[in-house]
């Protein structure tokens, strides 16, 4: 049997990646606008347009359910997200951002594909789109084995 290695296990370098990623994209919002990362995975996701249940966000965000109900009450509280029921579900309530949200996204935005920009660069743009596609193609095997 061969013995696990971390530097070459595929979980964990992906882990190291995403957090590394996450931390230095989160210079762009955290020391201006007091923003965690799940807090900025909210108002990202939220600002597609469609107010969305902390359900939904849990799926769309692969964040646990304390995470996503802490964070969507700390923007809540700040006034960044509003909370109404649901007409598909009396007992949920969907969230969407208030003005002052849509104005920290458009803040924010620029600066975080701008950091996107650049990791892409060291890796080219053909490789970036199989890099893409072979994301995708983990995620949906994940959810698959996950069954």
């Amino acid at each position: 049997m061969k013995p696990l290695n971390l530097e070459s296990y595929l979980p964990y370098r992906l882990s190291v990646a995403s957090n590394k990623v996450s931390a230095l994209i989160s210079k762009a919002y955290e020391a201006r606008f007091g923003l965690t990362i799940p807090q900025w995975r909210l108002l990202a996701i939220l600002s597609e347009g469609q107010p969305l249940s902390q359900q939904t966000l849990v799926s769309r965000t692969a964040m646990d359910k304390v995470t996503v109900s802490r964070a969507a009450q700390a923007l809540i509280t700040r006034g960044l997200v509003q909370s109404k029921p649901s007409d598909k579900d009396r007992r949920a309530v969907e969230l969407s951002l208030t003005a002052a949200g849509v104005s920290i996204v458009q803040d924010v935005a620029p600066v975080a594909l701008a950091f996107e920009k650049s990791l892409i660069e060291v890796i080219g743009g053909p490789a970036a789109e199989r890099l893409d596609m072979m994301l995708r193609k983990l995620e949906e095997q994940a959810e698959k084995l996950a069954k």
